[in-house]
């Protein structure tokens, strides 16, 4: 099992609420401004998005690539984020 990252623990440890898109494990300054370009410039936007496709990796993944350009890894830091946010708060 891999670790976490800080940001991904920091993430998955508090409320939502209107953290910036940049505040999910594997969105940095970059990715963050190109999803807040497409309209998902807070974390829950892209949590919608997340369970629109009822919490499927490939799916998720595959759209956060193709939205944002985000590679395997990026992608699947910011799946575990919100997937293990939503185990905890849902």
């Amino acid at each position: 099992m891999s670790s976490t990252s800080q940001k991904h623990r920091d993430f998955v440890e508090e409320p939502m609420g209107e953290k910036p898109v940049k505040a999910l494990a594997g969105i940095g300054d970059v990715l963050g401004g190109k999803l807040a370009d497409k309209g998902f410039d807070k974390a829950y936007t892209v949590l919608g998005q997340f369970l629109k496709m009822k919490k499927n990796e490939k799916l998720f993944t595959d759209w956060l690539k193709d939205i944002c350009g985000a590679d395997k890894k990026q992608a699947g830091d910011c799946f575990r984020s919100l997937k293990e946010w939503c185990n905890f708060f849902l």
